[in-house]
């Protein structure tokens, strides 16, 4: 029941007042106030000035119990004992309200208004996998087995950038998705400042209240479904590692020399500092078509060895053999110091290199996970 009004009557109790929103409710019932974690026993009920027993959903509904003090409650929510629960985060189906000017963006805080309650709150958003962006939206769970994409901001049409030459595929951390297609659905982590009582599957509005009100735009942001309450005060440990929200990462390198049909040198992908062990087993895709494994570090620059299980092809031997030549000639004895010095000849056309990882946000070990 969300109650609107509490007063006392002398002689008699509390009286609160408000509409039940689902369920019923019978003389002598015990009834829980979340937020102040207390419960009471209904003494009487009335509804338009006239004594009734029982009450059902939609009712407008005064109750009276006694021993409390109406200045404990002005607004808030009466339950059943334990059938409502207070929560520190929520994990929240999400729609951008269109009338809102500027993105979403994750780590940005706005007012949330949940149940009879407006706290601030942070916001991750994250959508499915983009091969699952078509799916049919579910509004009423939430499917903890699946993988989602973190996103920068909510992905919508009217914060996709023009597409430039050269361009294959939008940054999924830009805030747009590939060839301009949005997801079907899209979810967001809220974490709130100080904890919420409400019911599950109840709408969450998100808004910009300190929002100039003279200017003429929408405070309204968002809203949504809230299909999951965290509950657990250290959620961040109990919880959020089972929420498989992932980034993906890219990164690009050259093949910097042959060291034989089944090895290569290559350069560029990793800085000086890096440690490269953390990177060793990871496949990395040359542009010639070979996949190769990380093997290991190759000197103190951030060069790295590459085997190649399948060997190299002939075409890209042959791409890569004026490089060996041309090393042939530098001197058997200086091939230790690639550094110091003389300038190493490049390939004819250069063959670079692909490394591609999913890294989970919540993975407190941070791990590097590739797709079989």
């Amino acid at each position: 029941m969300s109650v609107d009004h509490c007063f006392s009557i002398k002689g008699q109790g509390t009286v609160m007042t408000g509409t039940i929103l689902s369920g019923t409710i019978s003389l002598g019932d015990s009834v829980e106030i979340p937020a102040l974690k207390v419960v009471k026993k209904v003494k009487s009920m009335q509804m338009f000035h006239t004594p009734v027993t029982s009450a059902m959903q939609g009712d407008r509904l005064g109750i009276c119990v006694t021993q409390f003090d109406p200045k404990l409650l002005e607004r808030g929510l009466v339950c059943a004992p334990e059938s409502l629960h207070t929560v520190h985060a929520a994990l929240i189906s999400v729609e951008k309200i269109p009338y809102f000017r500027g993105p979403l963006q994750t780590k940005a805080k706005f007012h949330i208004t949940v149940g009879h309650e407006t706290v601030m709150g942070r916001t991750l958003f994250f959508s499915p996998a983009p091969d699952s962006f078509d799916l049919e939206p579910v509004l009423d769970s939430f499917d903890l087995s699946r993988e989602y994409l973190f996103q920068e901001q909510y992905l919508c049409k009217d914060s996709m950038p023009t597409a430039t030459e050269g361009d294959d595929e939008a940054d999924p951390k830009a805030g747009h998705a590939p060839g301009g297609h949005c997801p079907r659905q899209q979810w967001a982590l809220v974490e709130f400042e100080k904890p919420v009582t409400c019911p599950r599957l109840c709408l969450v509005i998100g808004s910009r209240l300190d929002a100039d009100i003279h200017t003429n735009t929408c405070r309204l942001a968002f809203h949504g479904v809230l299909l999951q309450g965290l509950e657990d005060k250290n959620y961040i440990e109990s919880f959020l590692p089972a929420l498989r929200v992932y980034k993906l990462k890219h990164k690009h390198g050259l093949v910097e020399r042959v060291m034989d049909d089944y090895s290569v040198i290559g350069r560029s992908l990793f800085k000086k500092e890096t440690n490269i062990q953390l990177f060793v087993g990871l496949k990395v895709q040359l542009s010639t078509g070979e996949q190769g494994i990380i093997d290991s570090a190759f000197g103190q620059s951030g060069k790295f060895k590459i085997h190649i299980p399948g060997g190299l092809s002939p075409e890209s031997k042959k791409i890569l053999t004026p490089t060996l030549k041309k090393r042939s000639r530098a001197g058997r004895g200086e091939t230790t110091k690639p550094e110091e010095g003389t300038e190493r000849p490049e390939p004819i056309q250069p063959v670079t290199l692909n490394l591609s990882f999913k890294r989970y946000v919540f993975d407190t070990q941070k791990r590097m996970v590739q797709t079989p």
